[in-house]
């Protein structure tokens, strides 16, 4: 919330499906396992945010916030994901002898124009999205292996990276798509 204060707007916790379904945008952080991210979609929250993305409105996930978009996890076997993009959320496997959790610093490699490449952003987690349509795939890190850092579809943005973590950069991106992402 403190990172969404500082690029100058004024979050709202949302908490129910009423409000998913009234809000301008969604900023859908994630801390926490998949299991308990899958858990809070109960009560039509799951069904608004499907909804609600499906009918074009501005969504920016971040971590959890972005697997959640997905079916499933290895993380959660038999937790339901939103299923908004077809794909599992799978485990690094820390190739070339990379710790997991990944935690630390990566510049991004993207075509996206919210994600300049070559920006450093900071990475906090031990699974990483596998999207079924590579065009989902916004922006990668090399981590062993290429990694998916950000997915983006129409009004539908979202990170592996924390860009609350990732000081002017990570600023710069969510400022940007406050302003821009209608």
């Amino acid at each position: 919330m403190r990172a969404v204060e500082r690029v100058g707007a004024r979050p709202v916790l949302v908490t129910g499906a009423d409000e998913v379904a009234t809000a301008d945008r969604l900023l859908v952080p994630g801390q926490g396992g998949f299991a308990v991210g899958a858990a809070t979609l109960a009560g039509g929250v799951g069904d608004a945010l499907r909804e609600y993305i499906a009918a074009g409105r501005p969504y920016f996930g971040i971590c959890l916030g972005m697997q959640l978009l997905f079916e499933t996890s290895e993380e959660a076997p038999g937790a339901a994901g939103l299923g908004v993009f077809g794909g599992a959320v799978r485990r690094l496997r820390g190739e070339g002898g990379r710790k997991v959790p990944h935690m630390g610093w990566n510049a991004l490699e993207s075509a996206h124009p919210l994600l300049p490449s070559g920006a450093w952003m900071y990475f906090v987690h031990s699974y990483h999205c596998v999207p079924t349509d590579d065009s989902l795939v916004a922006a990668t890190v090399d981590y062993g292996e290429p990694v998916c850092a950000a997915i983006a579809r129409g009004n539908c943005v979202a990170t592996q990276f924390h860009p609350e973590k990732s000081q002017r950069r990570g600023e710069a991106l969510l400022r940007r798509f406050l302003e821009e992402v209608r």
